[in-house]
């Protein structure tokens, strides 16, 4: 048989991603079988399965894709001198996806493998590996913006937020990227300012 370059090999394997994706979008994790994979991806059984044993191993693959893409948004973030603007942009960035028509399957994909972690073990290690992730760099981020506050409470807010976002957008709700983010940027806002401000601004309504 002959050999197949690396671009040929990476072709293919994100050919399958894709034709997985699709299927799991439209009918979920269980309703998807490996046939329909094989299918939607137009290459042969024996192809699909060279790359991917089962489909709980494309699931994985799927997850661990999403996170390495946002891990570059995640560095970029940190490397930002000012964590203020950092914090901004890595919101924009996240909150932009939820509103991005192209990411549609990838949301509602993502939202399936929240359900699925909670029955298979693989995963929801990869689930919160990537929730984690997160938390690594918001907090960073928050304790040089707000030394005086608990980082990783806060860290798990904005991912909570972020998911409870990302729910609302799978199940069709309108979102006001702009309006959350402008809300978003209060609340940041306030963690920046100095604690003798806050102290004195809380003194003054009493």
């Amino acid at each position: 048989m002959p050999k197949i370059s690396d671009a040929k090999r990476d072709e293919r394997r994100r050919q399958i991603l894709d034709a997985a994706l699709a299927c799991f979008s439209e009918a979920g994790f269980h309703k998807t079988g490996m046939a329909d994979i094989v299918r939607r991806s137009g290459l042969s059984h024996g192809a699909v399965y060279l790359y991917f044993p089962s489909k709980d191993a494309i699931i994985e693959a799927l997850a661990v894709d999403r996170h390495r893409s946002e891990a570059a948004l995640n560095s970029a973030a940190l490397a930002n001198a000012d964590p203020l603007e950092a914090l901004r942009w890595l919101a924009r960035s996240y909150a932009l996806s939820l509103i991005d028509p192209a990411g549609e399957a990838r949301r509602r994909v993502g939202v399936n493998g929240w359900a699925e972690a909670l029955r298979n073990e693989r995963v929801r290690a990869t689930v919160l590996e990537g929730a984690e992730a997160a938390r690594s760099t918001l907090g960073p981020l928050i304790e040089r913006l707000a030394p005086d506050i608990d980082y990783d409470v806060v860290a798990r807010l904005l991912v909570a937020m972020f998911q409870g976002m990302t729910l609302q957008a799978v199940w069709g709700e309108p979102i006001d990227v702009e309006a959350a983010l402008a809300a978003l940027d209060h609340m940041l806002a306030g963690l920046a300012r100095p604690k003798a401000v806050v102290k004195a601004a809380a003194k003054g309504k009493t």
